[in-house]
């Protein structure tokens, strides 16, 4: 199924407590093609996070639980000061924060 931009973000505002509370998420939003309006058959959803501190497992957590909940491959990246400039530039032009 392919969601709306407007679904994804209806979602992660409905789970937003719940990603606070497990994940310790300060911030989380959409980027790349969903945030773009530009989503097709082969798109996968590109979360971005600010979390109270670094944690892999937080990560691994976060993505599981929205590929489970939306049924759909699912890439999330911290944003934080000392990563790809590129990356992060491309990001910050495409988020939507929820």
């Amino acid at each position: 199924m392919i969601y709306t931009t407007t679904q994804i973000i209806d979602y992660l505002r409905t789970q937003k407590d719940f990603f606070k509370k497990e994940f310790k998420v300060k911030k989380i939003g959409i980027f790349g093609s969903y945030a773009r309006g530009s989503v097709c058959e082969e798109s996968d959803i590109d979360i971005v996070v600010e979390l109270e501190k670094p944690d892999l497992f937080y990560m691994i957590g976060i993505k599981q639980a929205i590929e489970e909940a939306l049924g759909r491959k699912v890439d999330v990246v911290r944003l934080r000061e000392k990563m790809n400039k590129v990356l992060k530039c491309r990001i910050e032009q495409d988020v939507i924060y929820v």
